[in-house]
């Protein structure tokens, strides 16, 4: 233990810290010195990696005008950076925490529960409490913890203001998968046993909903891909049977269609027919004119 005056308290407390620290290095410069009538305490800058805001603390007794170094140790200063308070895992615990094998312990004065055998004054409460109670449990919900789990599943996700809910055409109440709850939760929830359903196997609330109702049907409609052009094959080989008959075409059609040919009397055998020449022709159009004014 290091004695000397009482004008050597730095020194003698800087020794002190650099002995603590096994490191000179370590001890930075003197941040405060604290005079009681216990002594003087002696703060030191700590230059160790990742102790950042820490400082080494000596304790020293003046005595007499001797200082004698008490105490040296590394302490978190103001701006250290702490490990948050140790909390019993029993308190730390939150829903969604328990794992296969876990056990949680058990709570002696757990404010959820009640002993099953008190008696509420709310007649329903009592007599579903018997009842309760008479399965062999020794504590059931608490009415406090009753309507806070009544509100905690009918604001999730398998409530009315769920997204699948609020798209829904109907409501699980009135859905042929829907399996009504037991007790005191029978009038408001139960439970979805739709596979196609993304509730499948989940508590939900009566007015919760999803695309999966027993007695819904969603509108048939036409595909949404364009239709694809046609694919004309031009190297297609057609088949032709050349000793196929020609086809028959009918007079009578052929006939409506076509004009008739002028009336011309045939030459008789042995006499020359000489062709009219343009200048005959149109004599013989001129006289024909004329006996029809004539008739």
């Amino acid at each position: 233990m290091a004695t000397a005056t009482e004008a050597n308290v730095e020194e003698i407390a800087r020794q002190a810290a650099v002995e603590t620290a096994d490191d000179a290095a370590a001890v930075g410069r003197l941040l405060s010195t604290n005079t009681s009538d216990a002594g003087v305490v002696v703060h030191f800058e700590c230059e160790l990696p990742g102790y950042r805001g820490w400082v080494w603390s000596v304790d020293l007794t003046v005595l007499d005008g001797v200082a004698t170094v008490s105490e040296s140790a590394l302490l978190p200063g103001e701006q250290a950076l702490l490990a948050p308070q140790w909390v019993p895992w029993s308190d730390r615990i939150r829903p969604g925490d328990l794992e296969p094998g876990m056990v949680l312990p058990y709570i002696a004065d757990d404010p959820r529960v009640v002993p099953g055998y008190t008696a509420t004054g709310d007649v329903d409460r009592d007599e579903m409490a018997i009842f309760e109670f008479g399965l062999g449990r020794a504590r059931i919900l608490a009415p406090e913890a009753r309507d806070a789990v009544a509100e905690r599943w009918y604001r999730g996700s398998h409530g009315p203001n769920a997204a699948s809910a609020v798209a829904a055409t109907a409501p699980c109440s009135t859905c042929a998968f829907f399996v009504p709850m037991t007790g005191s939760f029978r009038m408001l929830f139960g439970a979805c046993s739709n596979e196609w359903s993304p509730s499948d196997g989940r508590v939900v609330s009566v007015d919760h909903g999803c695309g999966a109702h027993s007695e819904t049907e969603a509108e048939r409609r036409m595909s949404e891909w364009p239709a694809p052009e046609p694919l004309v094959d031009t190297d297609a080989v057609s088949d032709f049977d050349l000793n196929e008959a020609d086809v028959v075409v009918d007079e009578a059609d052929s006939s409506e269609d076509e004009p008739e040919a002028p009336e011309v009397s045939e030459p008789t055998e042995g006499t020359d027919v000489p062709a009219d020449t343009p200048e005959q022709a149109e004599a013989s159009a001129d006289v024909s004119a004329e006996e029809r004014a004539a008739e």
